[in-house]
């Protein structure tokens, strides 16, 4: 996550001279218990790292041989997160001689280059983010360290504990906030020496699960991934906390048992998060263990839960966004996706969002935040909420739906979600409206979009958009993007879609005929990859003439499809270099 925008030029400049003071501190002296790694890294991207394949916000340095560091330097959109370490997990997961000696020799180069203040990875999130990588790997980091390497170890680390108790307060609400004071606590309770900092930092860290960490569980960005995250934060700091014999705040085991009922509501079948509001869902695995960590096994209400909605039968779960957009601070990475819905049977997700593009450069982000890259409903390709920029070059989204509502209903052989927001009726008039309804056996999704008047008062404002287009109707498209692995296939006189995923299932997309039916290329954006994955979608579009437009459309599982397939998920590169 890039946050070199979020502080301003005043907090930049003070973070570097904190980070130059506390260079002349005195050093930790050692470890007070051996750290255990807690994070799960990437095998292959960590084999892609020693072969010299450096992936920096899109751009691929094939460098052999060269320092991360060198790598880095010569992208100049790279950004600050490569000071964040997390590649410390993929090297921690090869785990062989030469996976150790690289990271020791990056470290100890990071610590020469940047350890007195220097460079763009001094703000408080960063610098929790490298502590706590630092002290989970410390085994790994000092195996066969001379004595040099490990005091230049143990001085920096100690040398930004004192930086994040002096500026952690400057680091935004949300995950930021999280990440600097977990790597106070976690690094103090490890490392020799650094115990004052600890207490003031757990009365923080208490403090914010109570105000950041919402009735339902949620947060304010809504972003699911960053949930997970702040909960992953959560469960090692308990954990380090009992095993110091300390006691861990109520105020902190009350948050993470509100936030897991919230994360298994946006839990698809196959394990991942839904990919909303700037998140991805997460590597295989790390969901359930966070859940696993908590206890808790309390489950999601049927109602709203951070704004989504998750109907589930048999192997099929649907996630839809059911709320407004955050707004304010944490809509930096908010998309318009009001409306929209996922879709994942057993462990093939078969309707997505197309996702962050953050990791592609701003236009792939920007584009990823549109309605347009979202399964839903939008009138003349316009988003239903838009990008404003702020002084300091923070894009922050705003003039959302005033009004978004949504009820869920168990029917006797079904479920019903049903959902409407108002972002087009003060251009337009029109409220659109959605109904969602799955079937008890998870073979079928039933889905309505209705483009309505109101109220009498929105009809003058119809009548001009319609005047502004010379009577030949507003033009509107619902749109589907399918997942990469999706094969899809236009069949049976171009009334229907077949869409085949690799484990052989089928699903068939079928529609009214209000609108027209058509298969339009789309782009899958994952973080890890060199470039955007080609993907399809299929598209329903139209021109509405009159007060009320409803357009019907259908999936269900094709006939000779068995509800229970096995399916052996392939595992795939992270990287496709």
């Amino acid at each position: 996550m890039d946050t070199s925008d979020t502080y301003s030029r005043r907090e930049r400049l003070m973070n570097q001279l904190h980070a130059r003071w506390v260079a002349r501190t005195r050093p930790a002296t050692g470890f007070r218990s051996n750290p255990e790694p807690k994070m799960i890294g990437h095998y292959a991207r960590g084999r892609q790292l020693l072969a010299g394949n450096f992936l920096f916000s899109g751009h691929l340095i094939e460098a052999p041989g060269i320092n991360l560091w060198e790598a880095a330097g010569r992208v100049t959109t790279s950004t600050n997160s490569v000071h964040g370490f997390a590649w410390l997990d993929d090297l921690a997961a090869v785990g062989d001689t030469k996976a150790r000696l690289a990271a020791q020799s990056w470290v100890s180069d990071w610590i020469v280059r940047y350890g007195h203040g220097r460079g763009a990875g001094w703000t408080p999130d960063i610098t929790g983010r490298r502590l706590i990588r630092w002290v989970a790997h410390g085994c790994f980091l000092l195996r066969g360290a001379d004595k040099d390497a490990s005091i230049a170890y143990f001085r920096s680390a100690a040398q930004q504990v004192i930086f994040l108790s002096r500026r952690w307060h400057i680091a935004p609400s949300g995950l930021p906030r999280f990440e600097a004071l977990a790597g106070i606590i976690y690094a103090g309770l490890t490392l020799q020496g650094m115990e004052n900092w600890v207490d003031p930092s757990i009365e923080a860290l208490a403090r914010d699960c109570e105000v950041q960490i919402e009735p339902d569980g949620g947060i304010a960005s809504r972003n699911p991934e960053e949930l997970l995250e702040i909960l992953t934060l959560l469960n090692w700091v308990e954990t380090a906390l009992s095993g110091s014999g300390r006691e861990v705040p109520e105020a902190m085991l009350s948050g993470m048992a509100r936030m897991a009922p919230a994360l298994r509501a946006m839990r698809h079948s196959d394990g991942g998060l839904a990919r909303f509001h700037g998140g991805g869902r997460g590597l295989d695995g790390w969901l359930d263990q966070a859940l696993a960590a908590v206890g808790a096994i309390e489950q999601p209400n049927q109602g709203l839960n951070m704004g989504y909605v998750r109907l589930a039968a048999g192997r099929t779960s649907v996630i839809a966004d059911t709320v407004a957009p955050p707004i304010f601070a944490a809509a930096a990475k908010a998309h318009a996706s009001t409306l929209a819905f996922e879709l994942t049977s057993g462990r093939r997700p078969l309707i997505v969002s197309c996702g962050s593009g953050s990791s592609f450069g701003p236009e792939w982000r920007r584009a990823g935040r549109a309605t347009p890259s979202h399964s839903t409903l939008c009138i003349e390709g316009l988003s239903s909420a838009l990008i404003a920029v702020r002084k300091d070059g923070a894009e922050l989204l705003c003039y959302g739906p005033k009004t978004v509502q949504s009820e869920f209903t168990a029917l006797g052989d079904s479920d019903r979600l049903e959902m409407a927001h108002d972002s087009y009726r003060a251009s337009h008039g029109l409220t659109h409206v959605r109904t969602l309804e799955l079937s008890n056996y998870g073979r079928d999704l039933a889905g309505e979009d209705l483009l309505t008047i109101l109220e009498a008062v929105d009809k003058p404002t119809f009548d001009k958009a319609l005047n502004t287009k010379n009577m030949q109707g507003i033009p509107w498209s619902v749109r589907f993007h399918l997942h990469p692995e999706v094969d899809a296939i236009v069949d049976l006189g171009r009334a229907a879609i077949s869409l085949t995923q690799k484990s052989g299932e089928i699903w068939v997309f079928r529609h009214d005929g209000v609108g027209e039916m058509r298969l339009e290329p789309s782009v899958y954006l994952e973080n890890g990859r060199l470039r955007p994955r080609a993907t399809q979608q299929v598209v329903l579009s139209g021109r509405t003439m009159s007060y009320a437009t409803r357009i019907r459309w259908s999936l269900s599982k094709a006939q000779d499809t068995p509800t229970a397939l096995r399916d052996v998920k392939e595992n795939q590169p992270e990287m496709d270099v």
